[in-house]
């Protein structure tokens, strides 16, 4: 289906990936899922670019690559510490993932947080034209829409969150929690990846803000109406497909196979977080090792999990624990022919990736809480049809709303992965086809392209904003 021609995008999210090429080279879902959507408009790509200035100075960088054009600034050492690996990373991703006890509440966190919002929206307005469609991604830049208005913005500005929106009695812990959501208020759509987050968002709006609720999804509190929706992402899966195989995928296919030497390999990719619950994956693969020792030596684990926010003490003791961990498990169970466990803390590329995907039977995708998890989808997008890996999912994941298909397991539970792992090594072939082809089937219909096109209709459907009064 040829998509009509739509209002020029201006998307802001914290980091600006440069596209390395047409197939997103080693970026992160999220890089690829906005690389793709802005190949089917026009606009810009507007964010950090990931360095650090003496000097804020609001200088633009801009560049294009491969068919994205992007905006780029420079942060000081204070914003990087207080807005993000503060306020974003110690306060609202523990807490938007369930995990409270780990969330930080400091005062000068939510100061770098309000400051750096100001500052992108000082920077970006002077780029956006009458007739854009804004289109803001992500828990970094909840208040930006709030910004823009009070600089005089009245474009259609769309919000979409990627990682969960927590239950209201989590949210309350927030000690700002009020203001956050009512600056949600400013945009005119409002996305979420899943049912369970939408639910969530209004039960708050509900109890909190005493909100009113309309058939068509619209919330209105103190007089201003967003649209909020359930819009998960998706993959661009047409060309992850071609990628899996490509000459690159095909021959690390070919690798890990003569790497195997007859062995089925299971493969998990995750960056380095406690909320992809890796530790778990860990002890329910070792309570199957444990319970079919007929197993020894016939199976494997390739777990790639590569670091990120280094500068977090949280995420230094997940991977110290996880070292600790996967070295008992291996010391337990190798022998001289055997690691149970290939546990490798480097990133790849995604075409490299497809390969693996491809070569391993089993694809484990088992987060504690997860937004969507596009390694689920791309772990499908990349099997032979004739002969398909099978998904082990966690159920709070936010693809398991989709993808119903999969081995839906609780990661919590060492037994219930254990079981889903014996499962998936004895199901028929015909049963694995059956279950993937479904999979399939839901990965192709709601794509990247559906998504982008399902949040920008609704964005593009909505009333210009009316400026606040004064």
């Amino acid at each position: 289906m040829e998509l009509r021609p739509m209002s020029r995008l201006v998307i802001i999210s914290n980091r600006v990936s440069v596209p390395t090429s047409d197939v997103g080279g080693a970026q992160g879902g999220l890089s690829v899922a906005l690389a793709a959507a802005l190949r089917e408009s026009t606009g810009i790509w507007f964010g950090w670019s990931g360095e650090e200035t003496a000097h804020f100075s609001g200088h633009i960088n801009f560049q294009r690559n491969f068919g994205v054009t992007t905006a780029t600034i420079d942060l000081e050492a204070q914003d990087i510490d207080e807005y993000y690996n503060g306020y974003a990373n110690r306060t609202l991703w523990p807490l938007f993932h369930y995990r409270v006890d780990l969330a930080e509440f400091e005062r000068g966190f939510a100061g770098g947080y309000e400051r750096v919002n100001a500052r992108f929206a000082d920077t970006v307005a002077p780029l956006i034209e009458a007739e854009d469609l804004v289109w803001v991604h992500d828990y970094h830049l909840i208040p930006l829409g709030q910004k823009l208005r009070e600089r005089g913005c009245r474009n259609r500005i769309g919000f979409f969150l990627h990682i969960p929106w927590p239950p209201t009695p989590l949210l309350l812990s927030l000690p700002s929690h009020r203001e956050l959501v009512q600056s949600v208020f400013a945009y005119d759509v409002v996305g979420f990846q899943t049912l369970d987050s939408l639910e969530a968002f209004r039960d708050y709006a509900r109890v909190q803000l005493d909100a009113e609720f309309g058939e068509d999804g619209s919330v209105t509190h103190e007089g201003r109406t967003i649209r909020a929706i359930a819009c998960p992402i998706g993959i661009d899966t047409a060309e992850f497909r071609a990628s899996a195989t490509s000459e690159v995928a095909l021959g690390v296919f070919e690798r890990m196979r003569l790497s195997a030497n007859g062995r089925t390999m299971i493969i998990g990719v995750d960056r380095l977080d406690y909320s992809k619950g890796l530790e778990e994956r860990f002890l329910g693969y070792e309570r199957f090792l444990g319970s079919h020792p007929d197993q020894h030596g016939a199976v494997f684990l390739l777990q790639i999990a590569p670091p990120s926010r280094a500068d977090v003490q949280s995420y230094q003791e997940i991977r110290a624990h996880l070292d600790a961990l996967s070295g008992r498990i291996n010391g337990e169970f190798a022998d001289a022919e055997w690691v149970p466990i290939r546990y490798v803390n480097k990133g790849h590329r995604r075409d490299q990736l497809a390969g693996m995907y491809r070569a391993a039977r089993i694809g484990l995708v088992t987060p504690l809480r997860d937004g969507m998890n596009l390694v689920a989808k791309e772990y499908v997008a990349a099997q032979d049809p004739a002969d398909p890996g099978v998904l082990i999912l966690s159920r709070f994941a936010g693809a398991a709303e989709q993808l119903v298909d999969a081995l839906l397991i609780n990661p919590h539970s060492p037994e219930d992965m254990a079981d889903a792992i014996a499962t998936a090594l004895a199901m028929p072939l015909a049963e694995r086809i059956a279950r993937w082809r479904r999979l399939m089937d839901n990965i192709e219909a709601e794509d990247v392209i559906w998504w982008r096109r399902r949040f920008t209709e609704a964005l593009e459907a909505a009333r210009p904003h009316p400026l606040p009064p004064g």
